[in-house]
């Protein structure tokens, strides 16, 4: 059976790093320590490294998380598949995860998808984004026909995608394709400066603090 290509926002193989800590959460699924605060701070998940073909724990984590719950995910992540990136989006908005989203590292491709679908998102002057059009790419040999119709299929994704994106971002479409295409490096400040998202830095207290202190 031939595997169907694999549309990705993140960077080519080439160029992508190892994925660092992967996905993780804390406290675990089991909710073991102290009880969730969900008035206040509430939980906390880290989204990091790829996200790959495989990523059954990604989803499980949000889907941990009590509905219409309150907490904050750490983003630094290259990318990976859109579809993942669109899953996760889905379940953020879906479940009524009213989470807020803080650019630690890297937050680019895929990953700027669920970052987007935050209801609140913060980004330190040292954040990097990429925005770039969706790549298709697969190991397996694929038919002439199959091709040109992957590539009508990811034209009308891709068109999709930067809808959805603009809309969860609360900007026009027209902001997000000038750095996608051909493709563009964002800064946390630049991010920021179009209104997409607030500052915080390293040296200003702990994130919840600044997050407070940006509410008033």
């Amino acid at each position: 059976m031939t595997k169907s290509p694999n549309p990705r926002r993140g960077r080519s193989r080439d160029e992508e790093p190892k994925p660092r800590s992967g996905y993780r959460a804390y406290p675990g699924p089991a909710w073991a320590g102290p009880p969730f605060d969900g008035q206040r701070n509430g939980w906390e998940i880290v989204i990091a490294g790829e996200l790959a073909d495989k990523p059954g724990d990604l989803h499980e984590h949000l889907l941990n998380l009590p509905r219409n719950s309150t907490g904050t995910i750490f983003f630094d992540s290259c990318g990976g598949s859109a579809y993942i990136g669109l899953a996760l989006a889905s379940l953020i908005r879906l479940r009524g995860l009213n989470a807020v989203g803080v650019v630690a590292g890297e937050c680019s491709s895929a990953a700027l998808m669920p970052l987007a679908a935050c209801a609140e998102r913060f980004v330190t002057p040292h954040a990097t984004l990429l925005f770039h059009p969706i790549r298709w790419q697969s190991e397996e040999q694929v038919r002439l026909e199959e091709a040109a119709e992957w590539a009508r299929h990811f034209t009308l994704m891709e068109a999709d995608h930067d809808i959805l994106l603009a809309k969860m971002f609360g900007c026009e479409v027209e902001q997000i394709k000038r750095w996608c295409h051909p493709g563009r490096f964002v800064s946390g400040q630049e991010l920021v400066d179009a209104g997409l998202a607030k500052m915080v830095d390293l040296f200003s207290g702990d994130f919840w603090k600044q997050r407070d202190a940006s509410r008033k």
